[in-house]
């Protein structure tokens, strides 16, 4: 009857030497896996990217290395820098970004803790208050550069019928047309700012609040012990974005001022425009270049802090 064991190994003798042949063990894993293919699921998602990857090469890399080819020679940052008007846009970028960005935070930061507040009114206030970002940016410009007439302007033919006197030229003096596009930027965007400060404050627990109030902290206490410490991150972040796309907002500058008067008011996103009217791409191209040392070290900071 087989009952399954196996033989012993024999034993051989070869030269006075015994050996034992013992049977052959085959290894685990010794053969390769197959060669996997792509799969599904990655073909997939290689075909759907590709249409993305496509329109990113044609308008993005491609503008951008075409632009950075064209701003290669020296000789176009010396014309620059002998144009009077590039010194006079970079100041005005500068005061721009420094008065703009820092009037228009600071305002979405307080009115965030007025909108904030669970009223019925508030909430019909909320909607006109988002209209001017909703709203595009080119008939309302255009409709605020109409009421800054001189002439026929409402603006001025309301400071006649309520003084007897003529107004200001608003959009032929350099620094009064400046802080009108200033002004005009930070309506613009001041409701987007505003609604990422709200969130900011829904996302901290009442119960801090309540808690506070019970011990008899004051607002500016609760403001100063609460609220700025949770939102100090966002509002920086916040900042620092704003100020990257303050960089490139062209439009309120000119929509309202075309850069006048006699080319007083540009600024480095205006000034290439300027220079494209004139058939002078690589001035635009180099002007271009130039607000990079200004975006390249806030893109940086800010994906730093975003990284954390």
């Amino acid at each position: 009857m087989d009952t399954g064991a196996r033989p012993p190994p024999s034993l051989n003798c070869e030269g006075g030497i015994s050996t034992i042949a013992l049977p052959q063990i085959e290894t685990v894993g010794s053969t390769r896996p197959p060669k996997k293919g792509v799969s599904p699921w990655k073909l997939w998602g290689a075909l759907l990217l590709a249409p993305y990857v496509v329109v990113f090469i044609v308008f993005v890399v491609y503008p951008v290395g075409y632009g950075l080819w064209l701003a290669r020679h020296p000789e176009s940052y010396r014309q620059l820098l002998d144009d009077p008007i590039f010194a006079g846009s970079v100041v005005n970028t500068l005061i721009f970004l420094g008065v703009a960005i820092n009037l228009k935070m600071v305002a979405a930061l307080l009115l965030s803790g007025f909108f904030v507040q669970a009223r019925p009114w508030i909430k019909w206030l909320s909607v006109l208050f988002i209209l001017p970002w909703a709203v595009p940016s080119i008939p309302t410009i255009l409709s605020i550069r109409f009421m800054l007439n001189p002439e026929w302007g409402v603006v001025n033919q309301l400071i006649f019928k309520l003084t007897a006197e003529d107004g200001p030229n608003w959009l032929n003096d350099r620094w009064l047309a400046l802080s009108m596009a200033m002004l005009v930027h930070i309506w613009k965007s001041l409701p987007f700012w505003t609604m990422i400060m709200i969130a900011g404050r829904l996302s901290i627990a009442k119960e801090l609040y309540e808690a506070a109030s019970v011990d008899g902290a004051s607002a500016w206490q609760q403001f100063k012990f609460i609220t700025w410490p949770s939102m100090q991150t966002l509002y920086l972040t916040s900042t620092i974005l704003s100020m990257i796309w303050t960089l490139g907002d062209f439009n309120s500058v000119y929509l309202l001022t075309g850069g006048g008067p006699a080319d007083l008011t540009h600024i480095l996103a205006t000034l290439g425009i300027r220079y494209l009217r004139l058939d002078q791409v690589d001035l635009a191209m180099a002007t271009i270049v130039c607000a990079m040392p200004l975006v390249l070290p806030l893109v940086y900071f800010m994906m730093k802090r975003l990284s954390r």
